[in-house]
């Protein structure tokens, strides 16, 4: 029998660890071959992509798309988890809303973040969240991120909702906290959804309220390779048995025009670095060019 391929958007539920969302989908499809292309905190909710099968080879492509959320920040108490599971470790008056808005703007465009204790990142070969939960201060390292817009949605003290947009690898946790420390405040995040991955939206999710089925797994076509932004080739069967056997590229993709959104030509200005090929509605191959050659770099046979 084979293995089920393809994408499904999940609607994670809060409460809910984002391995235990797989796990049932990997009952519903019937197979272990599931991941997820980048975690949810268990306390927040919204889209998970999720990857099956062969289509799994395709991780990478949609672990760096940028994302979407909104947030509730609580001001006036910091705990260590940063989120509303942890236990209490400052306080601190709760700002103004002029002063939250005032320091919002520090915030936007590409910023140095130091990212949770309590999390999956891995300090010396450990998970920090491990070293964290027994007793030890993990060193975490500040990273480049970049928010590309932040907005406060709305002001009940000591609650402020906010609108994040942001690259891959930003933590809203860590920017509660630190937008609280620049109003001269102390905050967690205490709830999180995540609305958008690329272009994929919350709103377009099929699953995550108990209904996962097979027929919400979608086939990663043209449209998919479209929302993550690669042109791709069209190729024959037997051309498609070639790359399985790793024919050299250059035969294969000889003559052929690259196309983009809506089967439209691509124009190829040597800024394109990276395509699909397609068999009819098949994805067969993602490949990338080093020099001015085509080469191999993710085969889904």
């Amino acid at each position: 029998m084979s293995v089920p391929s393809g994408l499904i958007l999940y609607n994670k539920n809060p409460g809910v660890t984002s391995f235990k969302a797989l796990n049932e989908i990997k009952h519903a499809l019937g197979t272990g071959k599931v991941g997820h292309t980048g975690t949810l905190d268990k306390f927040a909710n919204g889209l998970l992509i999720v990857l099956a099968g062969r289509a799994l080879k395709l991780s990478n492509w949609f672990s760096h798309l940028d994302k979407k959320y909104i947030g509730t920040i609580h001001f006036g108490i910091e705990t260590d988890t940063l989120d509303p599971e942890g236990s209490e470790i400052a306080g601190a008056p709760v700002p103004s809303r002029e002063k939250v808005e005032q320091v919002l703007a520090s915030f936007t465009g590409e910023i140095m973040q130091e990212p949770p204790a309590y999390s999956a990142i891995h300090v010396n070969g450990k998970r920090a969240s491990d070293l964290a939960r027994s007793g030890k201060s993990p060193e975490m390292k500040k990273r480049s991120v970049t928010i590309y817009k932040l907005e406060l949605r709305s002001w009940q003290p000591p609650y402020a909702e906010i609108f994040v947009h942001c690259s891959s690898g930003t933590y809203i946790r860590s920017l509660a906290r630190d937008i609280a420390l620049a109003a001269e405040s102390r905050a967690h995040l205490c709830s999180l959804v995540r609305t958008q991955v690329g272009g994929f939206k919350l709103e377009d999710a099929g699953v995550g309220r108990g209904e996962i089925e097979k027929n919400f797994l979608r086939p990663v076509d043209k449209t998919i390779i479209s929302a993550l932004g690669l042109p791709w080739f069209e190729i024959s069967s037997n051309e498609a048995q070639n790359i399985f056997h790793g024919k050299p590229l250059s035969g294969i993709l000889k003559g052929k025009s690259l196309f983009s959104k809506c089967g439209q030509p691509a124009e190829d200005t040597g800024l394109i670095n990276e395509a699909a090929v397609f068999c009819g509605e098949e994805l067969i191959a993602v490949i990338n060019k080093t020099e001015k050659s085509w080469s191999y770099n993710c085969v889904l046979g």
